[in-house]
């Protein structure tokens, strides 16, 4: 028997509950894998949700941005073994084998980064968000790939409305951003991972331009939106419940599990769509049916009752955590341990000036995505 959960699905994307949709996902969940008006198929719960990140017969070979761009799609986008060719490429100059150190390295460059920032603050009020959540990683990525630094408040407009479902400039601000990326390119960009990636000959030959365009947009918006998100979604809720403020004062490696519990519990990626079915899949009593649309809530998913015990409850103590907060399976996020490292050195830095804040707005104004959340704005006065 298939649920109608269409007009619950329709609340989450709605702005007005983008501060809160967590009581919507617990009533998404009574229906583990449910079928929209539309036809689109989703899922919520742990077990079904893992299972459908590991199944083959789920493709992840659709994105709009690729289409409407007119780019080859990004190794997210693709389904092996393209998307093998395509990660191997990008992952030889990212990490292990080939630069078993970069993630580690980058370390004493992010501490660097966190104090100057945290050294600018104004006396009085601060915007934790636009003072620090973002430009951190935006100055990380710029680095890393070779993006000059002094063309971030273009790329930073594009970025916004091209996140922005719905508005009229989406399509033309991902078109923007590619066609400054190609640019980039043709250029010959600045030392970093751009330039390594585009004149890598490795086994598996060079990147196309078109498919260096597009694992360079991919790398500058995944590469700092989402933590953007999970620096600001994490202070959230430390200003919320400033005990965990003051573990980490004492125990700054107490930043390592609240950042797992952070992506468990308030995700930066709430879920995953336009997955296809391959094939029949019986899953969770169904069957979803071959050439169905499908849409993974992660952030649903790991609060699933069923796999974590009173997973409402925001508690960096809890032992093991076990969450999708990176997604799972073949897709699995490519800079999850960049992404880690980046949040754990911010929440050292950021933990005394948040032990004097206290929340001017809450919750606060949030981004329009419902796919990649977090706040718009975190502003705070230091007392």
């Amino acid at each position: 028997m298939t649920t109608s959960v269409g007009s619950v699905f329709n609340a989450v994307l709605d702005p007005v509950n983008r501060h809160d949709p967590y009581p919507l996902y617990t009533s998404l969940r009574r229906t583990p894998v449910g079928r929209e008006p539309d036809g689109t198929w989703l899922v919520t719960t742990f077990r079904e949700v893992t299972a459908l990140l590991h199944d083959p017969r789920v493709s992840s070979a659709f994105t709009p941005a690729d289409e409407l761009v007119g780019l080859s799609p990004s190794f997210l986008r693709t389904d092996p073994p393209e998307h093998d060719r395509l990660r191997r490429l990008a992952n030889r100059q990212f990490g292990p084998p080939h630069r078993p150190t970069l993630v580690a390295d980058l370390q004493q460059s992010f501490e660097g980064i966190v104090d100057r920032l945290v050294a600018d603050f104004p006396p009085s009020t601060v915007d934790i968000v636009d003072q620090f959540a973002y430009p951190l990683p935006v100055l990380v990525i710029c680095e890393l790939l070779g993006v000059p630094l002094a063309d971030e408040p273009r790329f930073r407009t594009w970025i916004d409305a091209a996140l922005s479902a719905g508005q009229p400039r989406q399509t033309t601000a991902f078109r923007e951003l590619a066609d400054y990326l190609g640019e980039l390119v043709d250029a010959d960009p600045e030392p970093g991972l751009l330039r390594s990636l585009a004149t890598d000959d490795g086994p598996d030959g060079r990147l196309t331009r078109d498919e260096l365009v597009s694992t360079a947009l991919l790398l500058l918006i995944a590469g700092h939106e989402t933590t953007v998100n999970l620096i600001a979604n994490a202070s959230l809720a430390l200003l919320r419940e400033p005990r965990w403020i003051d573990r980490l004062l004492a125990a700054p490696g107490f930043a390592v599990p609240l950042v797992e519990e952070v992506l468990r519990w308030d995700p930066p990626v709430q879920f995953l769509p336009w997955r296809t079915a391959l094939d029949d899949i019986p899953i969770a009593d169904v069957t979803i049916p071959s050439g169905a649309s499908i849409t993974l809530l992660l952030a649903a998913a790991s609060r699933d009752p069923a796999h974590v015990s009173d997973p409402d409850r925001f508690d960096p103590d809890r032992r093991p955590v076990q969450h999708l907060g990176f997604g799972d399976g073949i897709h699995y996020c490519f800079g999850a341990p960049m992404a880690r490292l980046e949040a754990q050195v911010a929440l050292q830095a950021l933990a005394p000036v948040l032990a004097r804040a206290r929340l001017l707005e809450d919750p606060p104004v949030y981004r329009p995505s419902p796919i990649l959340r977090g706040p718009r704005h975190l502003r705070v006065a230091l007392d």
